[in-house]
């Protein structure tokens, strides 16, 4: 199953990423009071348990957010790993952007569907009281792979395009 770069670069990151986000989440909720800030690097990182009953940035859809964006998770999942077992068994990087992708809304799912109080964050970054979002290991995989996505796709040729002669 695992005899491609592809898939070893997958499964590795993919498991990688889901296990240190569930891992931390979990020490997050048992370790951390709710809403207290704890100072890591001074004020500029900081754990602080929040649940988000909605989507990145706090996007709600009201009383519909658990169902509509699990159910987008699970797509999002589905489409992914049907791109990445349609790649070439020697792609690595795309496999790992993917890997990253996939991991991230995986664990955001599991989050989801464990609990109505909403997905655990807990990683808290800023200046004082200039503050990024909070959030977990998996939406630093969802971004850090949806990143390497758009570097790896920036200057692609579509298939169907034939690529500009060289300068003469």
């Amino acid at each position: 199953m695992l005899s491609s770069p592809r898939d070893r670069i997958f499964v590795s990151i993919a498991l990688g990423i889901l296990a240190g986000d569930i891992v931390t989440k979990r020490i997050a909720e048992s370790r951390l009071p709710l809403h207290v800030p704890q100072q890591v690097v001074g004020d500029w990182v900081r754990w602080t348990l929040t649940y988000n009953t909605g989507a990145a940035m706090n996007m709600s859809l009201g009383g519909w957010s658990r169902t509509v964006f699990s159910v987008l998770a699970l797509v999002m999942v589905v489409i992914i790993v049907r791109m990445w077992r349609g790649l070439p068994p020697t792609t690595t990087w795309l496999s790992a952007a993917l890997a990253m992708i996939a991991a991230g809304a995986t664990g955001n799912l599991i989050d989801r569907m464990r609990s109505v109080r909403g997905v655990v964050d807990f990683i808290d970054v800023g200046i004082g009281a200039s503050r990024f979002w909070t959030f977990n290991v998996a939406d630093s995989g969802v971004t850090c792979g949806a990143v390497l996505l758009a570097i790896l796709t920036w200057n692609e040729t579509p298939p169907d395009t034939p690529a500009s002669p060289p300068p003469a």
